[in-house]
Order: C-alpha cells, then structure tokens, then sequence
C-alpha cells in the first residue's frame, strides 16, 4: 500500500535519495518555490557554461546532503535527466562519486551572486540549441 503512495520507495536509488533529500525544498515535480529555484526546465542550461557544473555540485544542498558521493553524483545525473533533459550538453559526461567528492568540500557561500552571474552568461554568451 505505501509503496502506492509513494513511487519512489517503489523504484528506490537516485529517485528515492531525491525524494527524501531534495523533494521537500524543490517539490516532486522540480518546480521549485518562490524561494527554491526550480529544477525543471532550467538546471541543465547551467553546464552548458564556464563555471556551470561545479556550480550545480557546489550549491549548499548538494555539497551538504546527507549522502556520499556516490549516491550525490547519482541523484545529480538523475535530477539532470528527469527534470531537464532537453538542455543537457550533447557531450554530457555524468558525474562521478570522484568529481562530486572534490566539489562538494568547497560549498558556494555567496550562491546568488554565482547565479546570477551563471544567468547572465547564458543570457548573453550561450550558444543557441
């Protein structure tokens, strides 16, 4: 019964991790809030520039999450895939437990200036699809 309410217990790794960790500020559905930016639509655009992946690993709620790297890097390239497939890079290599395990041990502290700075380069400078 529960797993009927709850998809993610059904299908259990990343989704489930994404589920009991991020789903509670970014919403099932990656739409985010009028505090938590969302993730559908718009989280892959930032690895198309400069800066963008680490970024991504480097916002407070990754670099924090209560998982290891294995299992970050895991929901990372899930979230990527489900919430915004469309603008992840033709030459996209996922993360790995590696990459995730530097990243993280340098959390953004001023994550709105990187953001917007982020925005602004792919308003301005990214190539069109």
């Amino acid at each position: 019964m529960l797993l009927a309410v709850v998809p993610a217990l059904a299908t259990g790794g990343a989704e489930l991790d994404y589920a009991v960790t991020c789903q509670g500020c970014h919403l099932g559905d990656g739409s985010g809030t009028d505090t938590v930016p969302r993730l559908a639509g718009s989280v892959a655009r930032f690895l198309r520039v400069p800066g963008g992946r680490e970024y991504v690993a480097r916002v407070p709620g990754v670099a924090q999450a209560p998982l290891d790297d294995a299992a970050t890097a895991g929901v990372l390239n899930w979230m990527l895939k489900r919430f915004d497939a469309e603008h992840l890079p033709a030459d996209f290599v996922p993360y790995s437990a590696t990459e995730i395990g530097t990243l993280r041990r340098a959390p953004l502290i001023d994550v709105q200036t990187v953001r917007r700075r982020l925005l602004d380069a792919l308003e301005h400078d990214a190539p069109t699809r």
